[in-house]
């Protein structure tokens, strides 16, 4: 596994997100969905990941920005770059709002996690601290990282490109 970093605030990120975001937030306090100025800065976030989702850490050319904390539950940070990870979209629509019962990639250490062969099932290692460990675990079981049909088809097929080399 992947240990995935804070990624420096690209520089135009305050003026174009922000700013701008935080203006329109304070025009529309009743609007359930933030207006979207985070997309621009998408390729900043995908770059900073390495082009992988921050959940499940296998190549996404296509993810989204996952608002860490939702702006359901944590309105005031919909313009805050350190609550961007990049994320597959399933599985960004899969955390819904469930903000602090789920890891925070930024969080995971790359010895918590192995992958079992043959059957490509992620599972928790010992190495996961004891206070972390729910967690850990209700992330993989809700975001369906162990065994979810749509992960094991992507785990099947890059294992099978690494066995022909």
């Amino acid at each position: 596994m992947q240990k995935f970093i804070p990624i420096p605030e690209p520089s135009e990120f305050d003026q174009k997100c922000r700013q701008k975001g935080n203006t329109w937030l304070a025009e529309h306090p009743d609007t359930k969905r933030p207006r979207d100025y985070w997309f621009p800065f998408k390729a900043d976030l995908a770059k900073g990941f390495n082009n992988l989702c921050g959940y499940s850490v296998m190549y996404e050319p296509i993810g989204t920005v996952d608002h860490f904390l939702s702006c359901h539950n944590y309105r005031h940070l919909s313009y805050e770059w350190s609550n961007y990870r990049y994320a597959a979209g399933w599985i960004n629509s899969s955390k819904k709002d469930l903000d602090d019962r789920l890891l925070d990639p930024f969080e995971v250490e790359d010895t918590w996690f192995e992958i079992i062969l043959p059957s490509l099932q992620l599972v928790l290692t010992d190495k996961v601290p004891k206070e972390q460990r729910l967690k850990a675990q209700f992330t993989l079981q809700h975001l369906g990282l162990d065994y979810n049909e749509r992960i094991l088809r992507q785990r099947e097929e890059w294992f099978r490109m690494y066995e022909q080399g």
